[in-house]
């Protein structure tokens, strides 16, 4: 026989199989000392498996559901009311009744109770599955109680538990339900405690939520309840309510809702004195379970009890510190147009990779940037060369250190940044440099191609490493640098003066369109190449349009043209396949694993465009710079001191245009090399398969280089670490990672401060100039981009990898992004209107929506509803 009962005194918190995680939370609270926990006890998941062993219908039904997805609403809705019948009309099993009895007549079966569901998959660090199952309130009377309890155990199945687990990945079949039977207490006050800042995500903030009776009137949104923030043992600040109704508790049973009288209505429903002593006991928990806590409590005849703890989890985890000092962390993400999470190789590779030190937290890298911002010459350059990147970082920071709580400026004696207004630093604008770095790059990549074939084993760890210094070497090359900063500040240097002198805005964007050497932009210009070659071969589109498998490049051959086709893109392949969304994520499936990506932009390319369009986009890219170039030269000679300015102004674009392609190279170099160590780090993935030291070989991703590297000479694997390694990189895709971030958890958040802007409008950075309008397409995935000409692609960043897109579209818009980030340096190349950093653009921009980009002033403005046929 199972164990159907356990008093919550005999819980703790390692017994989530048996109890769920809320009377595992509510067992572990029960336990610490001065924290009163109503007391009661739970019905176990044995109790629950010994009925579902009373209903054989149901594992059929188990089955159907698990077939089912989010999107499967009707059937989805139907068979949930179908399962939750058939719990609630199975008679529970004599044994499980007698055991529940037992326990009330321990307690007292005549008191009032709390019935509430404790799922299995609830209350985790990872999923809270807060409100996803019923609660009762008040219940009086064993029969009523029993009754309850299989309306909890139903409540597993009702339609929002379950598309809940569907999209966090529960299998509903493993998932069980336990239910609390808990004492009633009739409280004053309830309400909810966070012992973290819910908003701000800061650590050292208690967030108390107060209304008048019970917490169920807070929890239902039914009233404004007061809020208080506490720090140190001090309110800082408070709102209180107007409580206009309240839930309490019914003689016979049941509760039910209740006006407060009008002068009570913005009476504080605690002193502030409560407040404090209630966050006190709020920090006693945390500390008890070791993170932030959401906590649900009541206040009776003075006294506070506790009937929920659970982790928070939206909060954005912390950089580690090996010091108790304050510290200021910026995203490497937003820099790098990549805020997905990132997993444990793909992290070591590239903290391996950079030139400054990067810390880890919630599967993103970040640095900190805490000196630099203490002394007052380090801050200008790091504010400034921020604010260029992301307005919206360089707005936290000015936030931050306008307060004057967090950093304490130092003294600084070295001098500051030389004053901005005069040229760039001469550099020889000749393009044999340029061509030497591609060249050098190049030949270092082939060799790395070559020599990497004959290392396996521990030999192949020392020479991935050893050709990282060698990638450094040629990132960091001091040449390499001052290309790319001379065609940087060439740039802002014509939009400073030509703004100044012609009052004409972001000049340089037309004069880099179709620039010399640019890899990123090149490439999408080469897959419009390979569109022509198909494009005449209709069994090739055909058989395109139906491609679902990565395998089917050889079977082309059979086909009219296919070989034509099939070398077309292998050719592309080579050039281009190291490249993928996410790139500088070694672990995400590069093209040449996964050609099915391209496939849809592919035909786009063969339905929107006549042959040649590459060819003719890049000249007419040409010719719209040289002509901008004509005009502006022109009207500066006519100005006072004109041909100085001129003369000046033609040295600048000369630069810009000479170098300003060169800024794509490095990544591509880098996402080069990355592709090589993959395939390697795979092949010995494989072999470790084959000993049985690895399940599969993707499991190497979950672990850093230097842990496979150990693995590899050991052959002893820790299944346990990259089990609990992929449960928490499934927890890090759910969160969005901040631009600035502190050592006590508070997110900085920046705003663009603008009031200039028509109403309704949706702000950004203004990175590529023009105006444009059309329809918005939104697209999160880009091997699910079906665009047509004319239409605007609003995502929530551009790597270069999204460059193939950019010849279909009319114009950008992204939630990340800065002036000289790839999408940005690309829609200035193809001469796309574009504004990023539009936070939640792809939120509050619908696809189909007819919207106008203004890439010269840095706004969106919504003009209509989304198309009929896109919501069809």
């Amino acid at each position: 026989m199972g164990c159907y009962v356990l008093g919550l005194q005999e819980i703790d918190q390692t017994q989530v199989a048996l109890v769920g995680g809320k009377g595992a939370h509510l067992g572990e609270l029960s336990r610490i000392d001065g924290i009163r926990v109503p007391a009661g006890f739970c019905v176990t998941t044995d109790a629950f498996l010994r009925l579902m062993a009373e209903a054989p219908s149901i594992n059929e039904q188990l089955r159907q559901l698990s077939r089912l997805k989010p999107d499967d609403r009707e059937q989805l809705r139907a068979l949930s009311a179908e399962l939750r019948r058939t719990l609630e009309g199975t008679a529970i099993p004599d044994d499980v009744a007698e055991a529940i009895t037992h326990a009330l007549a321990r307690l007292g079966e005549h008191a009032a109770y709390a019935v509430r569901s404790s799922a299995t998959a609830e209350d985790l660090p990872t999923a809270s599955f807060a409100g996803q199952q019923d609660t009762y309130l008040n219940v009086v009377g064993t029969a009523a109680i029993l009754q309850h309890v299989s309306r909890c155990w139903a409540s597993l199945f009702t339609e929002r538990a379950v598309i809940y687990r569907l999209r966090n990945g529960f299998d509903h079949r493993k998932v069980r339900m336990a239910v609390v039977v808990q004492q009633m207490v009739f409280p004053q006050a309830a309400g909810i405690l966070f012992t973290a800042d819910p908003i701000t995500s800061h650590r050292k903030v208690t967030s108390v939520e107060a209304s008048f009776g019970l917490g169920e009137a807070l929890v239902s949104g039914l009233v404004n309840a007061d809020s208080y923030k506490v720090r140190d043992g001090e309110v800082i600040s408070k709102a209180i309510g107007t409580k206009q109704r309240a839930i309490h508790a019914l003689p016979a049973g049941g509760t039910q809702e209740q006006a407060i009288a009008p002068e009570r209505q913005r009476q504080p429903a605690l002193t502030d004195a409560q407040v404090v002593r209630l966050a006190q006991l709020g920090r006693q928990i945390e500390a008890h379970f070791g993170r932030p806590q959401d906590i649900e409590w009541c206040f009776v005849d003075d006294a506070f009890f506790f009937v929920q703890s659970r982790p928070i989890t939206t909060l954005f985890p912390i950089p580690e510190a090996s010091d108790r000092e304050n510290h200021v962390y910026v995203s490497v993400g937003h820099q790098q147009m990549m805020t997905d999470a990132m997993k444990p190789l793909g992290l070591s590779l590239f903290q391996l990779t950079a030139l400054r030190p990067m810390l880890e937290a919630g599967g993103r890298l970040f640095v900190d940037i805490t000196q630099l911002l203490a002394s007052p010459s380090g801050r200008a350059v790091l504010v400034d060369g921020l604010g260029k990147s992301d307005p919206l970082i360089r707005d936290a920071l000015q936030t931050l250190m306008g307060r004057g709580d967090f950093i304490r400026p130092l003294p600084d004696a070295s001098p500051g940044r030389p004053p901005a207004g005069g040229a760039p630093a001469p550099i020889e604008t000749d393009p044999a440099i340029v061509d030497e770095l591609i060249g050098r790059s190049q030949a270092s990549i082939a060799a790395l191609k070559r020599d990497i074939q004959t290392k396996s084993g521990p030999a192949l760890f020392d020479f991935i490493l050893t050709d990282i210094q060698e990638l450094k070497r040629l990132l960091f090359e001091p040449r390499s640098h001052q290309v790319i900063m001379a065609g940087m500040e060439a740039t802002w240097w014509l939009n400073d003066q030509l703004q100044a002198w012609l009052g004409e805005k972001n000049a340089a964007d037309t004069l880099t369109q179709s620039v010399p050497n640019n890899v990123t932009s090149e490439m999408g210009l080469a897959l419009l190449e390979v569109a022509d070659v198909i494009r005449p071969h209709p069994e090739v589109v055909a058989f395109l349009r139906q491609v679902e498998d990565d395998g089917f490049l050889d079977p082309l051959d059979t086909l009219p043209g296919g070989r034509e086709a099939r070398d077309a893109i292998r050719a592309y392949l080579d050039k281009y396949g190291m490249r993928c969304v996410g790139e500088i994520d070694i672990t995400k499936p590069r093209w040449s694993e996964r050609p099915t990506t391209l496939v849809p932009i592919l035909l786009g390319n063969i339905q929107n465009f006549e042959p040649g369009a590459g060819a003719r986009r890049f000249e007419q890219g040409r010719q719209e710079a040289w002509k901008k170039e004509q005009e502006l030269l022109a009207r500066l000679r006519a100005l006072p001191d004109g041909e100085g300015k001129a003369a000046e102004t033609k040295r600048m674009i000369d630069r810009v245009r000479t170098f300003m392609g060169y800024r794509e190279y490095p990544k591509y170099g880098i996402v080069s090399r990355y592709s090589v160590y993959k395939q390697a780090l795979l092949e010995e993935a494989a072999r470790l398969v084959q000993a049985h030291v690895l399940r599969d070989k993707e499991d190497i991703f979950y672990l850093t280089l230097q842990e496979l590297h150990d693995v590899v000479r050991t052959h002893q694997v820790d299944d346990l670490l990259i089990r609990q390694r992929k449960d928490a990189f499934r927890s890090y895709q759910a969160l969005t990672p901040p631009r600035v971030l502190t050592s006590e958890g508070e997110v900085i958040a920046g705003a663009y401060r603008r009031d200039d802007l028509p109403a309704g409008a949706l702000v950004g950075l203004a990175v590529s100039a023009g105006t444009i309008e059309g329809r918005a397409r939104v697209i999160l995935d880009m091997s699910e981009a079906r665009l047509e000409a004319g239409d605007i692609l609003v995502t929530a960043f551009t790597d270069p990898s999204w460059t193939p897109l950019f010849v279909s579209i009319k114009g950008l818009v992204t939630e990340v992004g800065g002036l000289m980030t790839h999408g940005a340096v690309i829609a200035r190349e193809y001469g796309l209107p574009a504004v990023v950093g539009v936070e939640q653009a792809t939120r509050l921009i619908r696809d189909g929506q007819r919207i106008r980009v203004h890439g010269t002033d840095g706004y969106v403005e919504l003009l209509s509803q989304p198309d009929e046929a896109l919501r069809r």
